[in-house]
């Protein structure tokens, strides 16, 4: 196989990467007290040496007390950003960029969850999904006081020296409770049409991007599916999506994160294209794509019984080609290879070893 698509240079005016290989954000509770130690530094600089192009962290919670359910997750302020820093210094000097991933669980938190467990749960208009209720609606004072973390946390990125940002906007969390109508019936500027339901991340964005700076990346990951919902989509069609994206784009993502679960398949019937292509072709800005990389079976599949066919490197490389979408995020394959594009690189695929949920903790 010809790899050398995946080490061309990535030479965007605000970042510039070795490579297009991303490591994909993937959620740890290692963080005593919500603080990164040399453990966490460690576990960043090993994928740095591996050859990693860019590094986007865990999931990393901004300053509003529902915004982690764990006290073992990270945070991205106050005493945590000493961490961060050796962290940033770490990956550095081994030659690879990072990006920390701004993140509130939003409705996901259960109650009691987190290191102010008895703080309420937040959601835009309570939804767990659906015609579920659990919680009462975030006021617009308290709309507020997020925007207000986003942008402190993103300030801190800044200032610790780390190379980009990545807004976490998937997966059923805050700010997409906000984009998806089966959790946000508000009433208000943050709710009705799917371009009002963008409201929330674009306020983030334009508060963020009024104390960093134009010259400084953003990255927004998005998904259509949900945790609370693996069918969900926010946008059915083409038409929809470009309406979705127009008001991100314009408030100032640079680079669209496009999570699906299966980077190979088609968005929209009639076309090839993933996601992330298609938000390429909307948007022409950069996109990442991720889902299921060099692994031997999809993510929900490797939690839950079942299993499902999976698409080789070659796909990948083809896709790369045709230049489908720019960068490609690796996940669980660089848990269990550290140095997955090194290995790459070399040609040594045989060398690589299968991730297995069982050995979690010894993967990191």
């Amino acid at each position: 196989m010809k790899t050398d698509i995946l080490f061309r240079p990535f030479n965007h005016p605000k970042l510039q990467l070795p490579n297009r290989i991303a490591m994909a954000p993937m959620t740890r509770q290692f963080s005593p007290q919500g603080i990164p130690d040399f453990e966490v530094r460690d576990y960043y600089r090993r994928r740095a040496e591996g050859e990693v192009g860019l590094i986007i962290t865990e999931g990393t919670t901004v300053p509003h007390r529902a915004a982690s359910s764990h006290v073992k997750i990270p945070k991205f302020h106050d005493e945590s950003l000493e961490g961060w820093a050796s962290v940033v210094e770490a990956v550095h000097a081994a030659g690879s960029k990072i990006a920390p991933q701004l993140w509130h669980v939003g409705v996901i938190r259960k109650p009691g969850q987190g290191p102010y467990p008895d703080y309420p749960t937040v959601s835009p208009s309570g939804y767990l999904r659906p015609e579920k209720k659990v919680v009462e609606p975030l006021s617009t004072a308290e709309i507020d006081q997020i925007i207000d973390a986003f942008t402190q946390s993103a300030a801190n990125a800044k200032q610790l020296g780390f190379d980009a940002l990545e807004l976490h906007g998937a997966h059923g969390y805050l700010i997409d409770n906000f984009f998806w109508e089966g959790t946000n019936v508000r009433e208000d500027k943050y709710g009705g049409s799917l371009i009002k339901r963008t409201r929330f991340a674009v306020d983030i964005l334009e508060s963020i991007r009024a104390e960093i700076g134009e010259d400084f990346p953003i990255i927004l990951r998005f998904s259509q599916w949900k945790q609370q919902d693996y069918g969900a989509k926010l946008a059915r069609t083409a038409e929809e999506l470009a309406q979705f994206l127009a008001p991100l784009s314009e408030a100032g993502v640079d680079i669209f994160h496009c999570s699906t679960r299966r980077f190979w398949e088609p968005e929209f019937d009639g076309s090839p294209l993933n996601l992330a292509g298609w938000v390429k072709q909307i948007t022409g800005k950069p996109t990442i794509s991720v889902g299921s990389v060099g692994l031997s079976e999809e993510f929900i599949a490797t939690y839950q019984e079942g299993t499902a066919e999976v698409a080789g490197i070659e796909e990948l490389l083809a896709r790369m080609a045709a230049d489908e979408f720019d960068l490609i995020a690796v996940g669980r394959a660089l848990l269990a290879n550290p140095d997955w594009p090194k290995v790459i690189r070399m040609g040594d695929i045989d060398k690589l070893q299968t991730f297995n949920k069982e050995q979690l903790a010894e993967l990191i």
